[in-house]
């Protein structure tokens, strides 16, 4: 059964006790999940314990961390490691942000062996994906999302790739007042399931969850969710407000399984 996630990422927002008021404020909300739909949270580290426990009750809400460490442990001042994670129970950790690979110049090999340290201990990924503006206009967008992958997910085993949620991130749609239109957003996740059915086969590509990430919002939701290869999003900017997260949850809950 394929998952449907609205993933929040809370990116460096919120004092924890605003984030304990919104983490308070979506289950207030008391929107119903089934098994095949699944809510994370993924807070600043010093936020995660708190989450966890905020949501240890409620099925289908999980904790999810903004990144990890490229190795195990040592003289690393500032890092934070997967095993760290793993041990206040985290459940997903985001690997390849836009951000991260722009702003603190992450490569597809750091990537890959992030993603393989947080497998080892038990974190499931949600790797992200996309291309810039100027990509987007020489129209050499799926070349670009290609060699990402090809660079990293690709690489992992059958076994390995089912830990995998991969987020379409198209950068020029973030906080840029470009929107990519739901067929845009569809076009790019069938090609991504198309190319982990060429490497993976076809029964690993239809259990590939797969997120929008590109400036999601309550009034773009529903049609998105609606595409055929979009498996719910992962949500910046809309995931500080419980009003606009939950109505989100609840395209997902409504979407087509």
């Amino acid at each position: 059964m394929r998952k449907k996630i609205a993933a929040a990422n809370w990116k460096m927002n919120l004092t924890l006790e605003q984030g304990e008021k919104l983490i308070q404020g979506i289950l207030d909300a008391d929107v119903k999940l089934e098994d095949d739909r699944e809510v994370v949270v993924c807070t600043p580290f010093p936020y995660l314990m708190a989450a966890k426990e905020m949501l240890k009750d409620h099925a289908h809400f999980f904790t999810g961390a903004q990144n990890c460490a490229s190795e195990k442990s040592g003289a690393y001042t500032g890092e934070v490691s997967a095993e760290m994670l793993q041990s206040v129970q985290t459940d997903f950790v985001i690997i390849g942000h836009s951000e991260r690979r722009q702003y603190f110049n992450e490569t597809n090999e750091l990537l890959l062996k992030k993603t393989l340290l947080a497998m080892e201990y038990g974190l499931k990924v949600i790797f992200c994906c996309g291309e810039p503006l100027e990509i987007r206009k020489e129209n050499k967008h799926e070349e670009y999302v290609q060699k990402q992958l090809v660079e990293t997910v690709a690489t992992l085993s059958a076994d390995q790739i089912e830990n995998i949620v991969i987020a379409y991130e198209p950068i020029w749609a973030i906080g840029t007042g470009h929107t990519a239109t739901p067929q845009q957003a569809q076009e790019v996740h069938a090609f991504i399931r198309s190319h982990i059915a060429k490497r993976f086969g076809n029964d690993v590509a239809s259990q590939m969850t797969i997120l929008y990430g590109g400036s999601c919002k309550p009034d773009n939701a529903a049609e998105l969710f609606a595409c055929e290869d979009v498996d719910g999003a992962l949500v910046g900017g809309a995931s500080l407000k419980v009003n606009d997260f939950t109505a989100i949850i609840r395209e997902l809950v409504n979407s087509k399984s």
